[in-house]
């Protein structure tokens, strides 16, 4: 019934079934549930701090070099666990009585952690922040059309802290109001949200469940193989930039040149095992249409409809038709669904005879085996609702926030004006759901996505004088928002299946945002006063620089300097999205099932086909193990993909430490055409 009806019933057995079978034996444990306040201990937000500032330095170094950043919640979950387990370990050897240490808190921890790196990311020190410098001005060339000396503002610690102190916690407010929306009645997968708990459920498990023993068993296995599999991998990827597995022409180099190849990643074979059959097909699908006629087809017009010489991150040529007819997808399906639950919403509130919410998807046939696994979602339901976050708070905080953000971020970029600030927070809760409902999809945040938007639409507003400076902070404020409204609907879903109080998760995510605000802009003039940042002949080359200031600089000569036909063909993208949701809508079931999600499809659209394929290998796998014994895939799926993207989310640590200690990997195991010699 409707669009996340129809996904729901291939994913709920391997996430809802799959987490709960942990607990389903531990009714002893429900009363012992702590109070939200004794969730958050000091312990924990002292570790919550440490682990912070190494996922920071991570992700900066990861953000100056690659700027691709993978997801760590696993990570932070699992060393979170490690941490206190060893701290509490070792007080208890000395005598001393300590408390124990709950899934609760464990979560608490992760979710303060992820919202503390997250600004590292969104926070645009790789990206917006740093195209201000004078260092990427001159890059581009001081006499390149456009780019001025005025718009010139180097990083300096205390205004980039202040900056995301007035933006980081809109997001935060914007979509508290829809986390039931999101969590419980759309049931949307949000992958590693859901690796994460099943990973915390699996450490807290009191009772001797067989089961769940076998499924700790396999977590850790596959965890391991995973782990071990990276770093076999880091050997043979060299320095190049198409060294090792992830570069390996799997189906030829013809369909490698397209980017349609197996990457041998074991995190988006993990996803493709979690996420729901059609999601995965719907990112295949797209990548197919993407990768394998549409780019192919427009390339051949290469000099006719775009210049032929252009770099391939020009957005005069094919990388303006990427990133627009992505974002014309993804507002497509993103708008559809957000003005689906308004007029459901609406229809529910004036419908007060109605007791029992009647969203999508709320209803689900269950039968005698299952009446336990209904008794535990409603336990859990009762969780997550008990600590309820007045609509109030959430509403009062926007607003108050976003006057205070009005009033002084054209103190910092004079040139963005308090009525284009103002403009900007009264439409970025309505991309805020956009990004949430596709991270919840794919696991993959399309902040910087939103941020073009942003940076393209103010950019052409306020035009030449100041244009430039005006898109790159308007950039940094849809990044913001978007991204932290995400990382929290994630963790939402974690304290969900964690049995984690709702105001919790909050709470520890407004701590972990202030963290951020101050740990990251620290951590990044680590590496700003060290090394030569932005440099094209040194290690941190900051190649997302360069991108957004030459976007900017599009932006200021209006959408008019796209390639030919670009804005057509995002129009008739943007249509086929509100018609195909449109169909998933009105048709029935038994053909729904099979009709692709537009906002799944639009990803690889800019991002590439390779992670599709590792998808659609992990749904394939799915697939064959339901055929040959669906109740054993039903008991392990899950455990198998958490370990999966856990192992890979681990090993990051240890290749990113290597990295900054500049240890290269010895091998680069490199493929080319043969010679005809």
């Amino acid at each position: 019934m409707g669009t996340e009806g129809s996904s729901v019933e291939i994913s709920e057995p391997f996430l809802g079934e799959e987490t709960q079978k942990i607990r389903a034996v531990e009714d002893t444990d429900h009363h012992q549930i702590p109070e939200w306040k004794d969730q958050i201990t000091i312990r924990g937000l002292a570790v919550s701090a440490i682990l912070g500032s190494l996922f920071c330095i991570i992700t900066h170094k990861l953000n100056l070099t690659v700027g691709i950043i993978p997801s760590l919640n696993v990570a932070a979950g699992l060393l979170g666990f490690f941490f206190v387990k060893s701290w509490t370990s070792f007080l208890s050897k000395l005598g001393f009585h300590v408390k124990p240490f709950t899934r609760q808190e464990n979560t608490v921890i992760q979710t303060c952690v992820v919202a503390c790196y997250g600004l590292a990311f969104s926070g645009g020190f790789g990206s917006y922040l740093l195209a201000l410098d004078d260092r990427t001005y001159k890059l581009i060339g001081t006499d390149y059309p456009g780019n001025r000396v005025e718009d010139v503002k180097s990083p300096g610690l205390w205004w980039m802290m202040g900056f995301l102190f007035i933006v980081s916690f809109l997001g935060l407010f914007s979509l508290v109001p829809l986390r039931k929306v999101m969590v419980m009645d759309y049931k949307l997968t949000y992958p590693s949200g859901t690796a994460t708990a099943m990973l915390i459920n699996s450490f807290h498990t009191k009772t001797g469940a067989e089961l769940a023993g076998n499924q700790v068993r396999c977590l850790g296995k596959y965890l391991s193989i995973s782990f071990f599999w990276s770093c076999f991998k880091w050997f043979f990827s060299g320095i190049g930039d198409s060294c090792g597995f992830d570069n390996f022409p799997t189906l030829g180099l013809m369909l490698y040149k397209n980017t349609f190849y197996f990457d041998f990643s074991p995190t988006y074979i993990g996803c493709g095992l979690i996420c729901p059959h059609i999601v995965n097909c719907s990112v295949l699908f797209g990548a197919i249409i993407s990768w394998g006629f549409l780019w192919p087809f427009i390339s051949q017009h290469a000099g006719d409809w775009y210049p032929a010489d252009l770099g391939s991150n020009d957005f005069k040529g094919l990388y303006g038709y990427k990133v627009f007819i992505a974002i014309s997808l993804i507002l497509g399906d993103g708008l559809y669904n957000l003005v689906k639950i308004i007029a459901i919403t609406i229809k529910e509130i004036c419908n007060k005879s109605t007791k029992q919410s009647n969203l999508p998807v709320t209803t689900e046939v269950l039968d005698g085996e299952s009446s336990k696994l209904l008794t535990e979602q409603k336990r859990r339901d009762e969780v997550f609702l008990k600590d309820r976050i007045p609509s109030w708070v959430a509403a009062s905080g926007y607003v108050g926030l976003a006057a205070i953000s009005t009033a002084t971020m054209p103190l910092i970029f004079p040139p963005l004006k308090w009525y284009l600030v103002l403009g900007s927070y009264i439409i970025a809760p309505a991309l805020a759901f956009c990004n949430s409902y596709g991270t919840g999809l794919t696991d993959w945040s399309l902040a910087s996505t939103y941020g073009k938007i942003g940076l393209f639409i103010f950019a052409s507003l306020v035009g030449t004088d100041g244009g430039v400076v005006a898109g790159l902070a308007a950039c940094g404020v849809m990044m913001t928002i978007v991204a932290t409204a995400a990382d929290l609907m994630q963790d939402f879903k974690t304290g969900y299946l964690t049995l984690s109080s709702a105001k919790s998760m909050f709470v520890s995510q407004l701590v972990g945002t202030a963290m951020g605000c101050i740990i990251a802009p620290l951590t990044f003039w680590l590496f700003w006063t060290a090394f030569d940042i932005g440099s094209p002949d040194g290690p941190y080359k900051a190649p997302y620089a360069v991108i957004f200031r030459e976007m900017a600089i599009l932006g200021v000569q209006g959408f008019s300097e796209l390639p030919k036909h670009c804005l057509a063909i995002c129009c008739v993208f943007f249509v086929a999205a509100l018609v195909i949701n449109l169909l998933r809508d009105v048709t029935p079931p038994k053909v729904s099932q099979y009709i692709p999600i537009p906002m799944a499809m639009a990803v690889p659209f800019y991002i590439g086909a390779y992670f599709a394929i590792d998808m659609f290998v992990g749904t394939v796998i799915l697939y064959i193990w339901e055929r040959i014994n669906r109740k054993d895939a039903e008991d392990y799926a899950g455990a198998v993909a958490s370990g999966l993207i856990c192992g890979d989310g681990i090993w990051t640590i240890p290749s990113a430490i290597l990295s900054i200690l500049r240890i290269n990997p010895p091998i680069c195991m490199y493929f080319g055409p043969s010679s005809s010699g």
